[in-house]
């Protein structure tokens, strides 16, 4: 798996569904109002590490391999 970017991160959540609901610190939530799910992105510069993105991928219920 590539490292993506904060701003392709935010695109691959917000095509599936989800919403920025609040912004705290240095951590965005977004949420997926039909499902519920709820993921934490932090906003960081560089590019996100694969185990972050995992997370994130893991919190949104997307699948890892699906977004190449």
């Amino acid at each position: 798996m590539k490292s993506y970017t904060l701003k392709e991160i935010i695109d691959l959540l917000v095509k599936n569904g989800f919403e920025l609901i609040r912004t705290k610190g240095s951590h965005q939530i977004f949420i997926n109002r039909t499902s519920g799910m709820r993921t934490v992105v932090p906003m960081h510069s560089k590019d996100l590490k694969k185990g972050i993105l995992h997370g994130i991928l893991k919190q949104a219920g997307i699948d890892p391999d699906n977004i190449i």
